[in-house]
């Protein structure tokens, strides 16, 4: 009788409501943007998925991203492979319910696949707070998590996950690199500086037939050969005594991060430095449009800085919007944040367009300069060299002679001489250097 009517109870619910399968679409990320690139599936046919956890990662004109699921449940199919570009709106998977049936995988493009170059990221210390003792075993993380760590040099060994069973995510790792970093010796200091190791590569293992460009790759091609074709590039190198600046950032440099949660590099001061020029000299900022009466001047009202950020699978420059408006701790702060998203495919469109003057890094490995090429449609570029310590001569107000030592860089302006004359980027090339050897702003 008690089992009789257990029966009963459990025969009259009404049968559970079928969730109907999610079409999972390649989003249109700009209004400029018609199609898009996989490049890698993050999940595979058959795999639970989280709403919001990173589905995919995409290639589009603007921005490389990682695309998060629209729903949680099973990824039941993924009709678009990796390496196939398709327009915006396309439904390239679908998710449903945890047993639904699965579909087969569908294959890489492998035409468009390319070699993927080990990361030259320096190491970035781990600070205390975030380190734990090495884990028995495997440790648990996700592919996201283990990528950021390895662009960033982080020993995924002494964090701490918060995910469940302790697995480390994504944020475990960004909170790593951008937390304060554990106290080092002046010996440490000095190794940390030193140039990356790239381990030597197999050359067997090397591809023997021709390899075609990924899409970024083509597409940083494609604007590079339009760029000389379009402006006559002359170049201007200067050598700035930067021994004020480096005393500067030795004294502040504890106190800074601290206070505003960023290192203190020598970019903020580059790019205040080059943003008090370009506000004396406007011309280094316009850029030439055509018009109906032939080429004219666009003088541009406000100063939207590039940042060109190396990344494993190509080059981006995302933007600090009217930098002539910001502190110079905003300018720290924005630099670090848009070179972390970057490397990690968190930047929007809007993030990595409109920019009137671009800075970029060549002396990163110990270069003494490069010699950069415009960023179209911007008229001039700035080359920062490797900064290095060396003898020099220093004259006193008597007119006597010294040689010290002093920290030393080199700057290369490129510069369309269409726009802007060889007097026009000398006179910016001596303001730039007057505010970086007599630095008087403030570093807050």
């Amino acid at each position: 009788m008690f089992r009789a009517r257990i029966h009963t109870i459990r025969a009259s619910r009404p049968p559970k409501e079928e969730r109907m399968p999610t079409d999972v679409i390649m989003p249109q990320m700009g209004e400029s943007i018609f199609e898009g690139t996989i490049t890698k599936w993050l999940k595979k046919v058959g795999d639970t998925v989280e709403k919001d956890e990173p589905l995919f990662e995409i290639s589009t004109d603007k921005v490389d991203a990682e695309i998060p699921s629209p729903e949680a449940g099973v990824l039941t199919e993924i009709r678009i492979g990796e390496g196939a570009t398709v327009e915006v709106n396309t439904v390239v998977a679908v998710i449903g319910e945890a047993g639904s049936a699965v579909t087969a995988q569908a294959p890489a493009v492998q035409a468009s696949q390319a070699p993927v170059q080990k990361s030259s990221a320096p190491q970035v210390p781990v600070p205390e707070a975030a380190v734990q003792q090495a884990p028995v075993g495997r440790i648990r993380s996700s592919p996201l998590a283990r990528r950021i760590a390895k662009e960033h040099g982080i020993d995924l060994s002494r964090i701490a996950g918060t995910g469940a069973g302790g697995r480390i995510g994504k944020e475990d790792v960004l909170r790593a690199a951008t937390q304060p970093a554990v106290a080092q010796s002046p010996v440490q200091r000095a190794a940390a500086t030193q140039l990356p190791q790239v381990p030597v590569p197999d050359l067997a293992s090397l591809p023997a037939d021709p390899v075609p460009l990924t899409r970024m790759r083509s597409i940083i091609a494609d604007r590079m050969v339009e760029s000389v074709r379009t402006s006559p590039h002359v170049y201007s190198v200067y050598k700035v005594d930067m021994t004020r600046i480096a005393r500067l950032r030795e004294q502040h440099r504890a106190a800074f991060e601290q206070r505003h949660g960023t290192k203190l590099t020598y970019m903020p001061f580059i790019a205040a430095a080059a943003v008090a020029a370009l506000r004396r000299f406007p011309i280094v900022n316009a850029a030439l449009e055509s018009g109906a009466e032939g080429l004219a001047i666009r003088y541009h009202r406000n100063i939207h800085l590039g940042i060109a950020v190396a990344l494993e699978w190509g080059l981006i420059v995302p933007v600090i919007r009217q930098a002539e408006q910001s502190s110079f701790a905003a300018l720290a702060r924005a630099i670090a944040d848009l070179a972390l998203r970057a490397r990690t495919k968190k930047l929007s469109p809007d993030e990595v367009g409109g920019s009137t003057f671009t800075l970029t890094n060549a002396g990163a490995f110990g270069g003494e300069f490069g010699m950069p090429i415009i960023n179209q449609p911007e008229s001039a570029i700035l080359a920062v060299g490797g900064l290095r310590k060396e003898p020099a001569v220093l004259t006193d107000a008597d007119g006597n002679d010294s040689i010290a030592i002093r920290s030393m860089q080199y700057f290369c302006l490129g510069f369309d001489h269409r726009l802007i004359d060889g007097a026009d980027a000398g006179k910016f090339m001596l303001e730039f250097k007057k505010t970086l050897e007599n630095w008087d702003q403030e570093i807050g």
